[in-house]
């Protein structure tokens, strides 16, 4: 199998896995490791990751844009504005938080990122997660009233996404579903806190692409589009079954796929 027919094939693992929550991570790291495309760097996962970045971006650009005009004229006190500003404001306090983490943890994941078996473990433990949240009462905050504190949890919980195997939508909407936020509302704040999160992180890295060799542009590029493309179609999907309580299927499917991984492994 040639590079960029792999690189196509983990584009759109990404792109799907990014936003659905069942570890994006994690599933690259099954994949490379069962595909057997093997990466020196991290630098082809950075550049998956612009692709979904592209995605949610393009995707709620009309609320980015409303919420990013609410900074243009600071004296406007209208209630709409206020409200604006108080998301914003929330958003970059998890975003503070998950990047102090981030950087606090990146030592230690690195020993543990491309280990197939430890991926596995963490799927179940995100599979758990969603499957408790969808049993969680609905709560009825909106994302304007949120609070610094909850969205210093959100921000922790996010944090740890950076572990292979837990998914990082699963466990933001999860944690602001457990903390009283509309499931919707729980959702869009998620979606929201993965742009400075993604964007952060590949502007953290970015340095590595210089190293990368020229015969792999082509897969690179083709990667990054498949991930843009698939990313985009799932955020609506995944929207529809937040509201309708139904995240559980994807916790059999996290479930299904970290057993069956963990038995391929350890048995002889």
């Amino acid at each position: 199998m040639t590079f960029t027919i792999k690189a196509l094939i983990l584009g759109i693992i990404q792109g799907i896995t990014e936003f659905v929550p069942v570890s994006s991570s994690g599933h690259l790291v099954l994949a490379n490791h069962f595909i057997g495309l093997e990466l020196q760097d991290i630098t082809f996962e950075i550049a998956l990751h612009i692709g979904t970045l592209l995605s949610v971006l393009i995707f709620f650009r009309k609320e980015i844009l409303i919420l990013l005009s609410s900074l243009y004229n600071i004296r406007d006190r209208s209630k709409e504005r206020v409200r604006d500003r108080r998301i914003i404001l929330y958003l970059l306090t998890g975003t503070v938080v998950t990047g102090f983490l981030g950087i606090m943890m990146k030592a230690s994941v690195e020993k543990v990122f491309y280990n197939p078996l430890f991926s596995a473990f963490m799927l179940l433990v995100t599979g758990t997660i969603i499957f408790i949240s969808d049993y969680i009462r609905p709560g009825e905050i909106l994302m304007a009233k949120t609070g610094i504190g909850k969205s210093v949890i959100i921000g922790i919980s996010q944090a740890f996404a950076i572990l292979p195997g837990i998914s990082r939508s699963g466990s933001t909407i999860a944690t602001g579903i457990f903390l009283g936020l509309k499931r919707a509302e729980a959702a869009r704040f998620s979606f929201l806190l993965s742009i400075p999160a993604i964007l952060g992180a590949t502007l953290f890295d970015f340095r590595k692409f210089t190293v990368i060799r020229t015969e792999y542009l082509p897969g690179y590029a083709l990667g990054t589009i498949a991930a843009f493309i698939s990313g985009y179609l799932v955020i609506s999907l995944l929207l529809t079954l937040i509201k309708k309580r139904q995240l559980k299927f994807f916790s059999f499917y996290c479930w299904t796929v970290a057993i069956l991984v963990i038995l391929i492994l350890l048995l002889p």
